[in-house]
């Protein structure tokens, strides 16, 4: 009797920290970003604290609504020149935040109109346990995040008149970037996507339609998703630029968090500018 409880106690504990019972594959991903995060927290980083290159004017905007959810997101603008662009900006896992609304001003600074959706529905996070929590069940409801990125791709071309539209996102946010790539594949005119779970699924990878860039250091788990995604992309004739950054970690270049690396993160952004700059502009 005792050989048998002890696995029963591990089975127990296991339903209340992680949260059973949900789908395998989300629950795969969700692990591996808390093993990403384990030791993280959401202080501001280098990448937070750049000046954005002009003035901006920033407020919080009520972008859609899917069913009886009302989304609300951070909206930037140049104040100096009309935007003619847009980027959906999709936070990292701690949550739309103020470090998230310094990169979309930063975004907004370089002539863009950039709106920060906010796939956790007025949540956010300062704890990993809780982040884990709010990224579950995101992935455990992909239906509603992509409802809700769909209303701010609709927004921005219809409210803001937007004539051509990217997405961005870090982390969980350059997950989602790829995610909304796939559902708008005919819409979304570049695509931007930091250290996130990526799909080697040639069906999938065969609609995309639109340029895209992305990012990962050598020491996070996920860069052999970018090299097979890079191979797998160029097989199939498709235009996407992968950049290694020998010894960096995941996270490298969150706008929150403990691992920032300055020399990668300064580089990917500034390929991310010129990116933008090439194929929104």
């Amino acid at each position: 009797m005792r050989i048998a409880s002890k696995p029963l106690t591990i089975v127990l504990c296991c339903f209340l920290v992680i949260g059973f019972p949900q789908p395998v594959s989300s629950m795969e991903m969700d692990l591996g970003e808390f093993t990403d995060h384990k030791y993280d927290t959401p202080v501001s980083t280098e990448g937070a604290l750049r000046v954005p290159a002009a003035k901006v004017e920033s407020t919080e905007v009520v972008y859609g609504q899917s069913g009886d959810q009302i989304h609300r997101g951070y909206l930037s603008r140049p104040t100096a020149t009309e935007a003619k662009s847009a980027l959906i900006v999709i936070h990292e896992w701690w949550g739309l935040n103020e470090d998230i609304h310094s990169m979309t001003e930063q975004l907004a600074a370089l002539g863009y109109t950039a709106l920060a959706v906010d796939l956790y529905d007025g949540k956010s996070a300062t704890q990993v346990r809780d982040a884990f929590g709010l990224s579950t069940n995101l992935s455990s409801n992909e239906e509603r995040g992509l409802e809700n990125l769909k209303a701010a791709y609709d927004y921005l071309e219809a409210e803001m008149g937007a004539a051509k539209i990217g997405v961005i996102g870090w982390c969980l946010g350059g997950k989602w970037s790829l995610k909304t790539a796939l559902m708008l594949t005919g819409e979304i005119d570049a695509t931007v996507i930091y250290y996130g779970s990526l799909t080697d699924e040639k069906e999938k990878l065969a609609t995309l339609d639109m340029p895209i860039i992305g990012f990962v250091g050598t020491r996070d788990r996920l860069h052999k998703e970018f090299i097979a995604f890079d191979a797998n992309m160029k097989e199939l004739g498709k235009d996407v630029s992968i950049h290694i950054y020998e010894g960096a970690k995941h996270a490298f270049a969150n706008a929150s968090g403990t691992v920032y690396e300055p020399v990668a993160a300064e580089d990917s952004w500034e390929k991310t500018v010129k990116f933008l700059q090439a194929y929104l502009n």
